[in-house]
Formats: C-alpha cells, sequence, structure tokens
C-alpha cells in the first residue's frame, strides 16, 4: 500500500518539478537547444532523491 502511495506522490512531484524548470527556462531566456539538458539533469537529480527516500521509508 505505501508503494502505490510512493509512486502516486512521486508522479505528482515529478510533475511539479517540471512545470517550475519550464518556468525558470522561459524566465531565464534559456535557448532552446540547452533546455532539454537541463530538463533531464533536473529529473535524473530528482528521481535519485526519490529512489533513496523510497529505499529510506521501506527499510526503516
Amino acid at each position: 500500500m505505501i508503494s502505490l502511495f510512493f509512486i502516486l506522490f512521486s508522479a505528482v512531484i515529478l510533475y511539479n518539478i517540471n512545470k517550475l524548470t519550464n518556468s525558470l527556462c522561459l524566465q531565464k531566456e534559456i535557448p532552446e537547444d540547452r533546455q532539454p539538458r537541463v530538463f533531464r539533469t533536473i529529473n535524473i537529480l530528482i528521481t535519485i532523491l526519490l529512489l533513496s527516500s523510497y529505499i529510506e521509508i521501506s527499510f526503516t
């Protein structure tokens, strides 16, 4: 049950982070060719953070 909740929570977090990243790219006028790299970097870092949080919750 906690796994399902955490997966839904993670999806909401990733969606909101991507919206914020898009706002950042628009506000800072980041060129179109660099935006995929920014999104990829942020998504990878947030995914690592969420996975480590899941592992910590699951095994404690």
